[in-house]
């Protein structure tokens, strides 16, 4: 049994992938566990703050005893849903020894045309990207080996490139994952409500995307600042 850590940056198919995995018979799943300390350490007034910061533990420790638990004698793994920029500094990396990691990208101009949407003034913070990075070099120096998907190669072609992360995992690729009910997942966070829109209207992986939208102004310079960071990683996809 394994524990497995995916980090993603905002409005990704992150909560998508998280349903196909939630949906094989060998898989529990938990949403984002870090928000709630993001919150508090950041002081940032995100939609819905005062329901996140009670839904969840505040404490670190706590969070992190949670997902590197023992899981042999639970019969299930444990996926863990991860927002690169909940990981503030603050938060001990040690736990990263205990688990496997897989880092889903996608193309900054995407995640900042979808994000702006919902949020306004969108920040390097915001997005996650240069965390990202840094995240998956703290890993490679651990002497750990962190798998790297692309988001647009699992739109295109889902079960080829879902093969290839069960494979990299050493697990058996399963057909429930193409799949999973509409309505969301009862391990959902609490926020889902205002920001799962589209992922509780599906069913399956969406097809491939159309082409890049265009950026104006700040948000367009701040793609521009990402770019290398998302294109370092990129190279590094299965």
């Amino acid at each position: 049994m394994m524990n497995l850590a995916v980090w993603s940056g905002p409005r990704n198919i992150s909560t998508a992938l998280m349903y196909s995995f939630g949906n094989r018979d060998d898989f529990e799943i938990i949403d984002e566990p870090f928000y709630a300390n993001y919150l508090i350490e950041t002081g940032l007034d995100h939609p819905m703050r005062k329901e996140i910061i009670l839904s969840q533990p505040e404490n670190v420790t706590t969070v992190i005893n949670n997902l590197t638990k023992d899981r042999s004698n639970m019969g299930k793994n444990l996926y863990q849903k991860h927002m690169t920029h909940h990981m503030v500094n603050s938060v001990p990396r040690d736990w990263f020894n205990q688990v496997k990691h897989v880092f889903l990208l996608r193309h900054p101009v995407r995640v900042i045309s979808s994000f702006s949407k919902k949020y306004k003034n969108v920040s390097e913070d915001d997005i996650g990207f240069k965390k990202q990075v840094e995240l998956f070099s703290e890993i490679l120096k651990r002497g750990l080996n962190p798998i790297v998907v692309n988001s647009e190669d699992i739109r295109k072609e889902p079960e080829e490139t879902l093969t290839k992360l069960c494979e990299r995992l050493n697990l058996r690729f399963q057909k429930s994952m193409l799949s999973w009910p509409m309505g969301g997942n009862k391990q959902d966070g609490v926020w889902a409500s205002h920001w799962y829109e589209s992922a509780h209207k599906s069913t399956g992986f969406s097809g491939p995307e159309d082409i890049l939208p265009n950026l104006e102004g700040d948000n367009a310079m701040l793609a521009e600042a990402s770019l290398p960071l998302y294109r370092s990683l990129l190279k590094f996809a299965i």
